[in-house]
This record gives C-alpha cells, sequence and structure tokens, in this order.
C-alpha cells in the first residue's frame, strides 16, 4: 500500500516509546521505508537493536553524524515524505514549538516542510498545563497534524487524558496524509494564482498585495488528490503541474479562456485588477510639476464570464476578500457572479489573508448556505476547500 513512501519516525523520552516499535513493523508491513530519530531520552525505554531490527536501517541520535558530505537533519528532511513523532513528550512539544533545535530530532523537526504528525504521551496534569496547550494550538495553527492522547491508566499510576493513541489510529492518520483519496483523479482543474498587474509605464503598475500562496496551496492540493492542474499564475513558481504565467487581467481571462472548454473545473482564487490603464505609455512618465490625472477602464470579469459560458457539468469557484460584512458581500458576489461557490476571507485581520500563511475561509453555495474553514495554514485549508466542494 505504501511501496515508495519514505517514512521518518521520531521517538522521544516518553514511557509509551516501546509502542512505537509496532507503528514501524505496520509501516514495513506497508512497504514504506521507514527510517527513525530518536532523542538521547529515548533510548532509556527503547533500544537502538531493536530499532534497527524491525526499521531496516540504522538509528540517527547524533546531531552531527555526516554522511556523504550532508548534516544529518538535512538529509533526512529530504528524502522523507511524513516525519511522524510518537510518542512526543512535553519537553519535545514545547522545543519545536519555539525553533530550538538542540538535538537531531529538534534540528529535523525545524528543516522539515512536508507534512508532521505528532502523537503526545505525558502526565495528565502535563497534558493540562496552560503552556503545553498553547504550544499545541500553535502548532495545530501551522498546519502540523496532531493526535490527541486517549483517556485512561497511566503509568505515573493517575487515571486521565495522556495515554498515547492507539497506534492504528496514528497509522491511518499518517496513511491518510500519504495517500489522500484520489476525488479528482482525471479532471481538469483550472486555478488563478497571485495579484494582476496593469502597468502605467515602463516602470510603474497598479496592483494589489495579493502573495499567491492561497492559489499556489489550492493547486498543490488538486494535484494530490489527482488532478490535471492548470496554474495561471502572476507569480512564478516550478511545480510539477501545467504553469502559465501573467501579469495582466487580460493575459489572465486569455489564458483562462483557452483552457475552460475541457475544464472540470475554475477556482479563481486570484486578486484580479477591476480596472486597467486606457492609455499605457511605452517609456517612463517624468516628473513636470503638474499632477498626473490616469484614465482607468473596466478589465473583463473573467469570473462572470466563465459562469455564464459554463457547462452543465463544470464547476465555478470564487473568491470573495473583504474588509467588512465578509458574508453579506460573498452572499451578494455569488448571486451577481453566477458561480457555483464562493470562498470568502476577511483581509482586515493581520493574521490571515494577503501575504500570509494563514487563512480563514466561509465557502458560500447558491443556496447561501455557509460553510467555515477555522483559521489555519493556507495548505490545510486548500484541502479542506478542495475536499468540501469537490468530495
Amino acid at each position: 500500500m505504501l511501496t515508495g513512501k519514505k517514512v521518518l519516525i521520531g521517538i522521544t523520552g516518553a514511557i509509551a516509546a516501546y509502542k512505537t516499535l509496532e507503528l514501524i513493523r505496520l509501516f514495513k508491513k506497508n512497504n514504506a521505508d521507514v527510517k527513525v530519530v530518536v532523542t538521547p531520552n529515548a533510548l532509556n525505554f527503547v533500544t537502538k537493536t531493536t530499532i534497527e531490527s524491525l526499521s531496516q536501517n540504522p538509528v540517527n541520535i547524533e546531531q552531527f553524524d555526516i554522511k556523504e558530505y550532508k548534516p544529518e537533519h538535512i538529509a533526512l528532511t529530504d528524502e522523507a515524505d511524513i516525519f511522524v513523532i510518537a510518542p512526543i513528550s512535553a519537553n519535545t512539544i514545547s522545543k519545536i514549538t519555539h525553533g530550538v533545535c538542540d538535538n537531531l530530532l529538534t534540528s529535523i523537526f525545524c528543516a522539515f516542510k512536508k507534512p508532521v504528525l505528532i502523537a503526545p504521551c505525558m502526565n495528565t496534569n502535563m497534558w493540562e498545563n496552560p503552556a503545553i496547550q498553547e504550544n499545541l494550538k500553535i502548532l495545530k495553527q501551522r498546519g502540523i497534524t496532531i493526535i490527541e492522547p486517549e483517556t485512561g491508566f497511566l503509568a505515573c499510576g493517575c487515571e486521565g487524558k495522556g495515554r498515547l493513541s492507539d497506534i492504528n489510529t496514528i497509522f491511518n492518520a499518517a496513511k491518510e496524509i500519504l495517500l489522500p483519496k484520489q476525488i479528482l483523479k482525471g479532471k481538469k482543474i483550472i486555478i488563478t494564482a497571485g495579484g494582476t498587474k496593469e502597468n502605467i509605464d515602463a516602470v510603474r503598475y497598479i496592483g494589489n498585495y495579493s502573495s499567491g500562496k492561497m492559489g499556489i496551496a489550492l493547486a498543490d492540493s488538486a494535484f494530490k488528490l489527482g488532478a490535471e492542474v492548470v496554474l495561471i499564475s502572476t507569480v512564478e513558481t516550478k511545480k510539477q503541474y501545467k504553469i502559465i504565467n501573467v501579469q495582466t487581467a487580460d493575459e489572465m481571462y486569455d489564458a483562462v479562456k483557452n483552457e475552460f472548454s475541457n475544464a472540470y473545473s475554475l477556482i479563481m482564487a486570484a486578486a484580479v485588477s477591476d480596472y486597467r490603464v486606457k492609455n499605457r505609455q511605452t517609456q517612463k512618465i517624468k516628473k513636470d510639476g503638474n499632477s498626473l490625472v490616469i484614465e482607468l477602464i473596466e478589465n473583463p470579469d473573467i469570473l462572470k464570464e466563465m459562469s455564464e459560458i459554463k457547462g452543465e457539468n463544470q464547476i465555478v469557484v470564487g473568491f470573495c476578500a473583504e474588509s467588512q460584512n465578509l458574508i453579506e458581500y460573498a452572499k451578494e458576489k455569488i448571486q451577481k457572479k453566477g458561480c457555483d461557490y464562493i470562498c470568502a476571507n476577511d483581509i482586515s485581520k493581520k493574521d490571515i489573508g494577503f501575504s500570509s500563511d494563514y487563512n480563514e475561509i466561509y465557502i458560500i453555495d447558491k443556496k447561501s448556505d455557509v460553510y467555515k474553514i477555522n483559521k489555519t495554514s493556507k495548505q490545510d485549508a486548500a484541502m479542506k476547500i478542495l475536499e468540501r466542494i469537490y468530495g
């Protein structure tokens, strides 16, 4: 089932470390390539020999064990598809939340840019400590998957929440991350990203603050779900799917129209300028002491036009960035544009939206039903949007 998948398992100094041996066995049984990194304290609970026998790979312990001229925390980060830390102690939770890199495991976490899943294990009072709960909240907001501990009899003799979650639960959660359901397999999805730029002269333009992060996250997620992705973007990026780079609203309109006829769906995540300069100057405009008057004309309404020409089985999704009356304006927009869904976000909040790595989304359909995605990473929000609309 997991043939070709590379799994990195982290073990910290918690009493349930011995249970991770069964997790390693499950991954190996499903043909995953498993490597293990442990904190020095973890070896108080499990032995290096046992881990190596089950994983069929050397155990990684030392911070600067250099192989092939690569620092080990970078080498392991590059090759793994997922990092599963189980059990993770209160100590290590606190370290990774605040960027402490004092051992190999925490250094790997700091450099790891792919999915991370953690399964805490600790005394009930430690679990309930406000500092630990705040750290877990921060990690969740950053897109870390957290498998919460179970309630039961603990090794310390207490009864309460803190026992490592069932190993099968941890394995299945990791499997879902590694093998998302291919709900878009074979379907062409067009996604627009970034803010368009409308030239004034040879050096100046009218634009907006869109970073393109949400659109690119949607394209990445659609690709993971099996879609034939076409990303039409004002932001240059290199991906495994087709990318068409544009700059102006007119260029984006032409690109969308050329691709739309055989597409299953269009997601207009880009911030498209409503207006362009009527008489763009080919040379730089020089300051002469007088006021400069720029005449603007309307750009084509890509979302509305594609909604008008879409076929019966095509789905068009718009985005709505507002600074006030978010839901009210979003409901008005979906009726005015004629699209199937609107994803609305509040750009007045400094910690989400433009340029941020996080977002909070409201999905509105034609019936004006509203579904909220709480603040989370844009990668996580993108997957939730796709699963909500197409799942």
